[in-house]
């Protein structure tokens, strides 16, 4: 039987899209208003509580009168508890003093309010109950109106945003609570009333949001949770970033530097729906919070619960600068003190590596760590810098060598590098040892977190004992004609492994879930197509990351173009 001509090569997509299922992506608030019932209605329109509220207030409320339709409105913001007493049942002992870190919160959107507004249904017209925790209200219609956390990093970083339940006199808002806090809550919350929301609305544009109603949405992401999908991805800028990003994906072109590529980091990442005109960007972790069996598997879920447990990242560093070196906390650490059933665990794959580029990683034999621990205080504290070379080994940055960094290893990437990170999903934990006296664009040091740090460091992960265990030499698990599967890195103590596949031969490689998901990523060659058993096809370019849910089971992978692909996979063991 002759074999197909290989599928033709693509440039990276930043923006991949997915068609809604028997529905439509809307632009604007008319067509949503329309959907209406007649009559008096009261409509809970909730979302996070950084979002363009003034401005999509404005909309639908021009919408309503043009369709001629009396309005009334509550503030749920109004209603919020005393900022006092916020505080206090959401911030933990043990970090109450910290400025950067907060365990993350368990607590209910509910306990955010002292009172709910009462808010029976109106004689005429339209009652619309807007902001965080409006489901709590009851209603007849309920909308979800989000925009994606980048917004809110990017408005409270610069100081434009308050925090969940926050007064203006209070103050700005801080990103220790964003993170560890508001986005923890809102998150359950918005996963508890997801089968309820009866239309989406995505507030990128408040003056023209797009829509998609709640059974289109819903069929939707039941469909993407049984096929191969991408999350969109996006890059943030820091004092050591590069421009690989910008040089080589196009992406980010006018940006400071693309330091920080996020592929697939569950917290965070959107999955976009619709078209070029008409797009809504929906929460990959509300997929999986709907749908863990089939995107997880059982036994993953039986482990991880709704939490998707591996992330895939960029870290960029060409013509940049050495990342911080750090450590990441230990489990009983992480469970402990900041709140999460499961810790950091990475791994460094090496896309890219300069001339004498290099890989920070583990202690030097004989280290002594209380030199170390004077050493960084001396630098955080008076500003002296030091050769961090006497106590943390380097490894060379060969292109395609993984790194494997189980948590309290210190480590970071060198300059001149373009690493993808391979993780579990936690992923705001960096506690900094030394990062080389930088600078924030205040002008003051760049902060290090010595306390946790030293709290956490392995001091067994030493010596030659590194280069042994956590610079490993890949071994090959299985091949066949024109393709063969490699066992890149694994650990004792790490949950999930990296593997590589080469496809080199025009023939496709054939693989399988076996019941949990897959995470593939085109480290090298001009891309692949993939393909499922029930005909679902899927290109995947250089660069590119794609999420192969448990439910697919079998597979298979073709090169794009005639040069030989690698592709990083990861999956629970």
């Amino acid at each position: 039987m002759a074999i197909p001509a290989a599928p033709a090569p693509r440039p990276y997509q930043a923006n991949p899209r997915y068609a809604p299922s028997d529905g439509t992506v809307v632009r604007g608030w008319r067509a949503p208003v329309a959907d209406l019932p007649a009559g008096p209605v009261v409509l809970a329109l909730d979302g996070p509580s950084v979002s363009r509220w003034d401005a999509a207030m404005a909309g639908l409320t021009q919408a309503l009168h043009e369709g001629g339709r009396s309005v009334a409105t509550v503030d749920m913001r109004a209603y919020f508890a005393p900022w006092e007493q916020i505080v206090k049942q959401t911030n933990s002992p043990d970090l109450a003093n910290d400025p950067y870190f907060e365990r993350l919160a368990t607590t209910p959107l509910r306990a955010f309010f002292s009172d709910l507004p009462d808010a029976p249904r109106p004689s005429d017209g339209v009652l619309v109950v807007y902001g965080p925790g409006a489901a709590l209200v009851p209603h007849d219609v309920l909308w979800y109106a989000e925009l994606p956390k980048r917004y809110a990093e990017a408005a409270v970083t610069a100081g434009e945003a308050r925090n969940l339940g926050q007064p203006a006199a209070a103050g700005a808002g801080t990103t220790k609570r964003l993170f560890y806090v508001d986005w923890p809550v809102l998150d359950a919350h918005r996963d508890a009333i997801a089968l309820a929301i009866d239309r989406w609305i995505d507030l990128q544009e408040p003056a023209e949001p797009a829509s998609v109603d709640g059974p289109t949405m819903r069929r939707t992401m039941a469909r993407l949770a049984r096929q191969p999908f991408r999350t969109r991805p996006t890059f943030n800028t820091t004092s050591w970033g590069g421009h690989w990003a910008q040089r080589t994906l196009g992406f980010n072109p006018h940006a400071r530097n693309t330091a920080l590529g996020y592929e697939l980091i569950a917290p965070e990442s959107g999955i976009l729906i619709g078209t070029a005109e008409a797009e809504v960007e929906l929460p990959f972790q509300l997929l999986v919070a709907l749908h863990p069996q089939p995107v997880l598997g059982d036994e993953v879920t039986a482990t991880f619960g709704t939490s998707f447990p591996i992330r895939f990242d960029y870290l960029d560093t060409v013509d940049g600068g050495h990342l911080s070196i750090h450590v990441h906390p230990q489990h009983e650490y992480m469970r402990k003190v900041f709140g999460w059933p499961y810790t950091q665990h990475e791994t460094y794959y090496v896309m890219v590596g300069g001339k004498d580029s290099k890989v920070f990683l583990g202690l030097r034999e004989g280290v002594d760590v209380k030199s170390f621990q004077e050493r960084a205080h001396a630098a955080h504290h008076s500003e002296q810098p030091f050769d961090i070379e006497q106590y943390v080994q380097t490894f060379p940055a060969e292109p395609h060598q993984l790194f494997v960094i189980p948590a309290g290893t210190p480590h970071g990437s060198g300059e001149g590098n373009v690493v993808l990170e391979v993780s579990a999903t936690p992923y705001l934990y960096s506690l900094r040892f030394y990062d080389w006296l930088r600078r924030d664009e205040d002008g003051g040091q760049r902060p290090v977190h010595l306390q946790h740090a030293f709290d956490n460091l392995n001091t067994e992960r030493t010596g030659r004992a590194v280069a042994d265990h956590l610079v490993p030499k890949p071994s090959t698990l299985r091949r066949g004609p024109g393709w063969h599967e490699e066992l890149l890195g694994s650990h004792p103590e790490m949950f999930f492994e990296v593997r590589r596949i080469v496809v080199d031969g025009d023939a496709p490689a054939p693989d399988d879930t076996g019941g949990r998901f897959h995470v593939l990523n085109v480290v090298d060659g001009q891309g692949v197509l993939v393909e499922t058993e029930s005909g679902h096809r899927h290109t995947l370019a250089y660069a590119e990351t794609l999420v192969v849910p448990a439910a697919v089971g079998p597979y298979t992978i073709r090169r794009a173009g005639d040069r030989p692909a690698r592709l990083v996979k990861a999956l629970v063991r």
